[in-house]
């Protein structure tokens, strides 16, 4: 088979692999769709949250369908779609053990989920980054058309927050400096899609000066994360989302106070993929415009440098048609 590996750091290959073996109790899942996500050229470069070796096989946003199940399976079955979690316990899929990227992976299936028959292979491996998002809302609380929520930041968690915040009625603002990410915004239901300098005065129109509702932090930033604080209103939520670690900014921690603020965090989505599938395939949400660029697997090494840049690019996806299922085992 082909697969993408990090072989060691900063030496990304596209290998001929065997077909790995499956246990009694795990299952064997013919890739269909594999995101490429920051995270994943973090590993490439040496960077997790944590521990981690060469080599390694990356891709924890992905579809695909059953190819052959243990014999002591039997929630799943050959021909199945699926997708899976990627936090399992103290190991995270893709990052401490080998992931997705490759024409055949094992699984668990505890890990797994079927993929509902309104979303394709590519919206099935955007379920991940959707199920990050939508989290994030469930986090803050009663999200609803009552709500003007702000979201900081049009990446890809971003703008899946906005498609979420959107359909649950939600008057949504987005902040973001990048037009074509505004132009996104827009077209997954965003009221609003504004450059930074314009946010205070867009809160204020859309609230009646009464500030933001709800306000998901989505960028990272820390400056960013410091103005989630006062765009909020008075007993406003806000939920951070967007990841940083050892960077700082002066933010007025008065304001969370002297506004009755109710803050979360939030990483990952233990817990919440059945509700998110659920919520996708009633919804209607289309989430294909976070998809800018498709790869095949022989040119998931194009894949990933397409990822490390940030303008013109939401989301690469790799896209693999191995043979379907090869065997009961």
């Amino acid at each position: 088979m082909k697969a993408l590996q990090f072989v060691e750091q900063d030496d990304a290959q596209v290998r001929g692999l065997d077909v790995p073996a499956i246990a009694a109790d795990e299952v064997l899942i013919a890739a269909r769709r594999v995101g490429v996500c920051h995270s994943d050229i973090d590993l490439l470069e040496g960077r997790y949250i944590i521990p981690f070796s060469y080599p390694i096989i990356p891709g924890h946003e992905w579809s695909g369908e059953v190819a052959a199940v243990g014999s002591d399976v039997t929630d799943f079955a050959v021909g199945d779609r699926v997708v899976g979690e990627c936090v399992i316990g103290d190991d995270h899929f893709g990052f401490s053990i080998s992931g997705a990227a490759a024409e055949y992976f094992v699984a668990k299936p505890a890990w797994l989920h079927r993929l509902p028959d309104e979303l394709d292979w590519a919206a099935g491996a955007l379920v991940e980054p959707f199920s990050v998002a939508y989290n994030a809302l469930l986090r803050a609380g009663n999200v609803d058309a009552s709500d003007v929520l702000v979201v900081l930041g049009a990446g890809p968690i971003g703008l899946a927050a906005t498609a979420a915040a959107a359909a649950l009625g939600a008057t949504t603002i987005v902040v973001e400096p990048t037009e074509e990410r505004r132009r996104i915004a827009r077209q997954l239901g965003a009221t609003e899609a504004v450059h930074p300098d314009e946010a205070q005065a867009t809160v204020d129109r859309l609230s009646g000066s009464r500030g933001a509702d709800v306000v998901i932090e989505c960028s990272g930033h820390p400056a960013v994360m410091a103005i989630a604080l006062e765009l909020a209103g008075f007993r406003a939520r806000v939920a951070y989302v967007g990841i940083d670690v050892g960077r700082s900014a002066t933010a007025q921690l008065g304001l969370i106070q002297s506004k009755e603020l109710s803050i979360t965090g939030s990483i990952g989505s233990p817990g919440v993929w059945p509700q998110t599938l659920r919520f996708l395939a009633k919804s209607g949400i289309d989430l294909s415009p976070l998809i800018t660029h498709v790869f095949g697997v022989d040119e998931a090494l194009d894949a990933l440098a397409t990822a490390h840049l940030k303008e013109g690019v939401i989301k690469a996806q790799i896209e693999l048609s191995a043979a379907a299922p090869v065997a009961q085992a």
